[in-house]
């Protein structure tokens, strides 16, 4: 079980990178910032912030594919847990989908590691 939570744990961090790579480089894309309901010229306007939000987006897949990696638990936690808290607000401030595009898998891996830290050492 322990390389199914670092495998979900793997694929949030992947999610998190497209994610700050949609914000950071192709956020002013028509295709991208009308699937959000902005126009070219709202989204010109908060393309600064966007991008901004994409840098975190990095850094959450940074510390999660370092989590991942090095099997800390309390790091692996920690960003789990800011994911999941992300994708409820980003459902409640942007749109609904984020809960499964963020907090469904985040949830997932949560899942993951306290089945593989509950149960019993044989």
């Amino acid at each position: 079980m322990k390389t199914a939570s670092t495998v979900a744990i793997v694929i949030v961090g992947i999610i998190h990178i497209v994610i700050a790579m949609v914000e950071m480089f192709f956020w002013q894309t028509p295709l991208i910032y009308q699937r959000l309901g902005f126009t070219a010229d709202t989204a010109g306007q908060v393309a600064p912030i966007v991008k901004n939000a994409g840098l975190y987006n990095a850094f959450i897949a940074a510390g999660l594919l370092w989590g991942a990696l090095n099997q800390n638990r309390p790091v692996r936690l920690f960003f789990l847990i800011c994911v999941v808290i992300a994708g409820f607000y980003g459902a409640v401030t942007l749109k609904p989908t984020t809960l499964l595009l963020q907090t469904l898998p985040a949830s997932i891996a949560l899942v993951a590691i306290w089945l593989t830290h509950s149960r019993p050492k044989l």
